[in-house]
């Protein structure tokens, strides 16, 4: 498994937003640090609700409730061979 970088490109073609798993009030606690994530220097941040595959799991999710990983392009792109990034370092 390659390491995902931690580009705006890549954050671009992320789907982590849409995860089936990250609830809508995750993405209200959440939605600071993703605005900040797209308009400053994602090498430097050690933790993004964005991008579960590049930086950690979420602080937010607990509950599996589906999982579109592999229908991402950073999933394809990077090689990645798990899921469920949001609740798993380095997926399952």
């Amino acid at each position: 498994m390659k390491i995902v970088e931690k580009t705006k490109e890549n954050l671009k073609k992320c789907m982590c937003m849409k995860c089936p798993s990250y609830n809508f009030a995750c993405k209200v606690r959440a939605m600071p640090g993703n605005v900040i994530l797209k308009v400053g220097n994602m090498e430097k941040r050690i933790h993004a609700e964005a991008m579960f595959c590049a930086y950690e799991p979420s602080h937010c999710i607990d509950e599996e409730k589906g999982c579109n990983c592999k229908q991402c392009e950073v999933h394809k792109e990077y090689d990645l061979k798990k899921e469920y990034f949001c609740v798993v370092q380095g997926g399952k």
